[in-house]
């Protein structure tokens, strides 16, 4: 049998190498450049690597092919497993700025007295004296720079892959950073030994489930390919079982990695446990990636099986949004009332996914479901990365405080680290003249249009659940006289720059988008849809 060679479009994936590289660089300087100096390496390497990918993101997208209608194009690259059209290279932006706000937030030394939010050596167990020796002679782990890298690089290519088995390989390359990750917090590390390990075995377990999606997908398509998949979609109807349990067991895996219910509870464990930069690294860029690969699957996989999937969606986003809503209502730590807001957020945004997606079946000035999810993302991604860049100020002489007893009076004590949590609040509540009003409204909108509208009522009301929880905090803080029962109350520590530039970006977006979402919207509907 003769051998073709594969042809790789490097001009098109070039911002995915330089990512991978840039991670491979970063485990050599581990190994040869002497540990005083690592933190410095390894902190510029990783941002001037992000900042370079984000530049070439840019110039890929400048380079797509771009039609009458004004859609970006793209092409299928690497033999066909790569889709580098509108919707991915959007998607990589979006991934690029959120990891290069989890960099700086990951250098961040100042709160914790001149070391990171990272053990100091993760091999010594909790309490003995090897973990005082190291955190006594300021040992930090460098190695969270790569294991950053090598987790973009996954998330990045989780909404490009076009075939099952790339698919895989994407979520595996995402997933065992993180969790690593998780397990590297200086303070309570055995909750946050818990945390990695409840991340890992429940993430192996999902996986398992989505690897044997695959193969039943395969023995019904013939093929791993998403074009194949659609094109047996459409014509075979004699293996409608093998179809219906590879979509379950694939649609497990994906919803796993959103923390859709029920296969959310990792979420809250996970979130209050990892370090905090972590968490809200993870938060955000997580999702983006898991949605950018959800969109794919459905809509070029099995968008001609949509009336399938579409009832099963309706049900996880009823019931996610519900979860999510409610059990965040009866929280007592800042950390867990975000994961469940999360978990309500990814019901919002499958509410998005059920939406009508190519623009000629809609009327003029509508957006479609790829529009609306896209910017729902950017506002989401936004302001949790804000909210938990604003938890790590907030401190009580034990360390990070998030325990809402540890908040009372916080607004007095602190009024502008307190408004700025309160603002990333109402955005996540949807208030009006905040991203997060626009963001709801178009997702909302798109559902409608789609039929969806049981979906919607029960958004709405989760919404209203949600308006309760978030300004029950503000309140907490700005409102509530402190008892002379609340013990120790949080302080908030001076930052250094590279976390408040975090907080002002987010800021800076989620006004932005609230009061201008205009270009942003236009920009998601110049990247058009996935190619087939």
């Amino acid at each position: 049998m003769d051998f073709t060679k594969p042809t790789i479009e490097y001009a098109d994936i070039w911002p995915l190498i330089l990512v991978f590289g840039v991670a491979c660089v970063g485990v050599v300087v581990e190994a040869f450049v002497p540990r005083q100096r690592r933190f410095l390496v390894q902190t510029v390497l990783a941002a001037a690597g992000l900042v370079a990918a984000l530049v070439g993101t840019i110039l890929v997208a400048r380079d797509l092919t771009v039609h009458n209608d004004g859609a970006a194009r793209g092409a299928i690259d690497v033999e066909g497993t790569l889709a580098v059209d509108g919707p991915a290279v959007f998607f990589w932006g979006l991934i690029l700025v959120v990891a290069i706000g989890g960099v700086l937030l990951f250098a961040e030394r100042r709160l914790e007295g001149g070391v990171s939010a990272f053990a100091g050596q993760a091999a010594a167990l909790p309490g003995t004296e090897a973990e005082r020796q190291a955190s006594k002679s300021g040992l930090e782990h460098t190695e969270i720079y790569p294991l950053l890298m090598f987790a973009v690089f996954g998330m990045m290519l989780f909404p490009a892959a076009n075939d099952l088995l790339t698919l895989f390989v994407a979520l595996e390359v995402l997933s065992l950073p993180l969790y690593l990750l998780c397990g590297l917090a200086r303070r309570r590390r055995l909750l946050s030994q818990e945390a990695a390990l409840k991340y890992f075995l429940l993430g192996a377990f999902s996986s398992g489930f989505f690897l044997y999606g695959v193969a039943l997908t395969y023995g019904f398509a013939g093929s791993m390919s998403y074009a194949d998949i659609n094109e047996a979609v459409r014509n075979d109807l004699s293996n409608q079982t093998l179809l219906l349990l590879g979509l379950g067991m694939l649609t497990v895996g994906l919803l796993f990695k959103v923390g859709a219910a029920p296969f959310h509870s990792w979420t809250p464990d996970v979130y209050q446990g990892a370090p905090t930069p972590v968490t809200a690294f993870m938060a955000a860029g997580t999702k983006i990636a898991a949605f950018g690969a959800i969109l794919r699957l459905f809509y070029v996989a099995f968008g001609s099986e949509r009336w399938t999937w579409q009832p099963m969606l309706w049900i996880i986003a009823i019931l996610t949004m519900v979860v999510g809503a409610v059990l965040a209502v009866v929280q007592t730590d800042m950390k867990r009332m975000l994961a469940y807001s999360s978990i309500a957020h990814t019901g919002f945004l499958l509410t998005g996914v059920l939406g009508v997606q190519q623009a000629s079946e809609l009327s003029d000035g509508e957006v479609t479901s790829m529009q609306a999810v896209l910017f729902y993302l950017t506002t989401y991604g936004f302001a949790m990365l804000g909210a938990f860049a604003v938890v790590t100020l907030v401190r009580d002489s034990s360390g990070e405080a998030s325990t809402f007893a540890r908040w009372q009076g916080l607004g007095r004590r602190s009024p502008l680290v307190a408004g700025l949590f309160a603002f990333f609040l109402l955005s996540m509540a949807g208030i009006p003249l905040t991203a997060g009003f626009v963001g709801k409204w178009a997702v909302f909108t798109v559902a409608l249009s789609a039929g969806a509208w049981p979906v919607v009522i029960a958004a709405i009301l989760c919404s209203i659940i949600a308006v309760f929880f978030y300004v029950r905090v503000i309140v907490l803080m700005f409102f509530v006289d402190v008892t002379p029962d609340a013990g120790e109350l949080a302080s908030v520590a001076r930052p250094s720059v590279l976390t408040s530039a975090t907080i002002a970006v987010g800021l800076a977006a989620t006004i932005v988008l609230g009061v201008v979402p205009g270009p942003v919207l236009t920009l998601a509907d110049h990247a058009g849809q996935f190619l087939r």
